[in-house]
């Protein structure tokens, strides 16, 4: 598995989202055969693993450190704090990255997955209410106290980013990035360049939909959140098609498949991007890993810009879109 570095911290050029085994996307899979399917991402190569504790909440951090825990000084772990939760655990709406909630939050992670040191911590949102010099401040503290070792933020605006960078060194920006959401590309990526600091997009399969597996009369379980999603709503995944054709008219020529072309495409646009698809099968594990082979051509490029600018619909619903800083 080739690497790649984000700020200053190597990891593979694919890393592996766990999201989806336990969250968001359906019922959640079996945890002995995920257990499996994360131990044999290690076994191909991958050392980057991201979850969150709001993945469950929680029961993915636990998945995520029990399937790790025997290679934990193989592989880097990436988690999240920043949502609020109840009492009991229950997640609750709005957010949540007081000092006070961010050092005893991450308590929890690491006893869930098992570390003594996160090897990336995350603000998962932006909190208005909370100044992200304040948020920056209190990971420079757990860094110093050894119970963290790098920063990160999550759909964090070029301002803050500019902002929590100058108190604690941002080593990674994570936000939505594929063929079909290259909002990133007008402000974010180049001030990303321009600090040093390297790019995770999620969803760079685009939810599924680049894979090709997905069409206008495809339906969701009921917990799956793409039933939210307006980028979703059947008229625009029936306009969105003229995208995956060409993807899929790409893959032939190559003899690959969609989702390795929409892979190699992220990784094609700057070499500090690791994407990190998610899935609960081993062959599409494998399918993904094997985008790392895949070469574009500058005319490929050209072709995918051309259909990718047409992509129409949302990427989330109203109310989760306040919580995106922009």
């Amino acid at each position: 598995m080739q690497k790649r570095t984000l700020g200053q911290l190597e990891v593979s050029a694919l890393g592996l989202g766990c999201m989806g085994m336990s969250f968001g996307l359906g019922p959640a899979a079996d945890e002995g055969e995920m257990i499996t399917l994360i131990r044999a991402a290690v076994d191909r190569g991958v050392t980057f693993f991201d979850t969150a504790q709001v993945y469950g909440p929680y029961t993915n951090e636990a998945l995520v450190g029990k399937a790790l825990e025997p290679f934990r000084h193989r592989v880097v772990i990436a988690t999240k704090f920043g949502f609020m939760f109840d009492e009991n655990g229950k997640q609750v709406p709005g957010l949540n990255s007081r000092p006070d909630s961010i050092r005893s939050t991450v308590d929890g992670s690491l006893q869930r997955l098992r570390v003594e040191t996160i090897d990336l911590l995350y603000q998962h949102r932006v909190d208005p209410d909370v100044p992200i010099e304040d948020v920056a401040g209190t990971v420079k503290e757990l860094i110093d106290a050894g119970k963290v070792k790098h920063f990160g933020l999550s759909e964090a605006g070029v301002k803050n980013i500019r902002r929590a960078h100058a108190v604690q060194p941002v080593t990674a920006l994570q936000s939505e990035y594929s063929i079909w959401w290259r909002e990133p590309e007008e402000q974010i990526l180049p001030t990303l360049e321009e600090l040093g600091i390297g790019f995770v997009p999620f969803s760079p399969l685009g939810k599924g939909f680049l894979t090709g597996k997905i069409d206008e009369t495809t339906t969701f379980d009921p917990s799956d959140f793409r039933n939210t999603v307006p980028r979703f709503a059947p008229e625009n995944r029936k306009a969105n098609q003229a995208i995956v054709d060409l993807v899929k008219r790409i893959a032939a020529e190559k003899n690959v498949t969609p989702a390795q072309i929409a892979l190699a495409w992220c990784l094609a646009q700057k070499p500090w991007i690791v994407p990190i698809p998610g899935t609960t099968k081993l062959h599409r594990l494998e399918e993904n890993l094997g985008a790392v082979n895949v070469e574009l051509s500058e005319d490929d490029l050209r072709r995918i810009d051309a259909a990718s600018a047409l992509a129409v619909g949302a990427r989330y619903s109203a109310g989760a879109q306040k919580m995106i800083d922009r």
